[in-house]
């Protein structure tokens, strides 16, 4: 296998400009629902949070930024916030889950990984089941959104995914052993 095509690095204020770019990037907003910058900037200081960068090879250029929740959770249950790619259908987004399911189960010792997304975003509902992540529920019609002049709402599938779950894809070669 050749050089990892992504890889993460800590955000740093500075980086900030960049996020608030990507997150109300007209592609992205149907999906996210944008935080202030003074939330973003918590998150960057705050120990239960990691935010990333999301850099890609060959120059390591910004690609998006990803958001882990309850690092530091008693209950080993962290949860991905937010991932926001600028290019899509790179296989960037798959990359990264691949990361994150790493650092969460080795380097954070999660016993569970869990995220929500939007109903509508078939993509990364996609994404998420082909990288293991199982179905736990639907909070209906949840988040409220504003697309094209239509007001209403969208609803949030629950997703995870337990340590012996990850380990099970590592025995059965899913995942990458590093």
């Amino acid at each position: 296998m050749g050089a990892p095509r992504v890889r993460l690095r800590p955000t740093l204020l500075s980086d900030l400009d960049f996020v608030g770019t990507v997150e109300t990037d007209p592609a992205n907003l149907p999906f996210i629902t944008p935080w202030a910058r003074t939330q973003h900037e918590g998150a960057v200081r705050f120990p239960d949070f990691r935010h990333f960068i999301i850099e890609t090879a060959p120059d390591w250029s910004h690609a998006g930024f990803v958001i882990l929740q309850g690092c530091r959770s008693p209950h080993g249950s962290v949860e991905l916030k937010r991932l926001v790619l600028q290019p899509k259908g790179q296989g960037l987004g798959r990359a990264c889950v691949r990361q994150l399911k790493a650092m969460a189960f080795r380097e954070l010792r999660a016993h569970r990984f869990w995220l929500d997304v939007k109903v509508s975003n078939a993509r990364a509902l996609g994404l998420y089941a082909a990288e293991g992540f199982q179905e736990e529920g639907r909070l209906r019609e949840s988040v409220r959104v504003h697309l094209a002049g239509a007001d209403g709402y969208d609803s949030l599938v629950v997703m995870s995914m337990l340590d012996r779950e990850y380990q099970a894809r590592l025995a059965l070669g899913q995942e990458e052993a590093h």
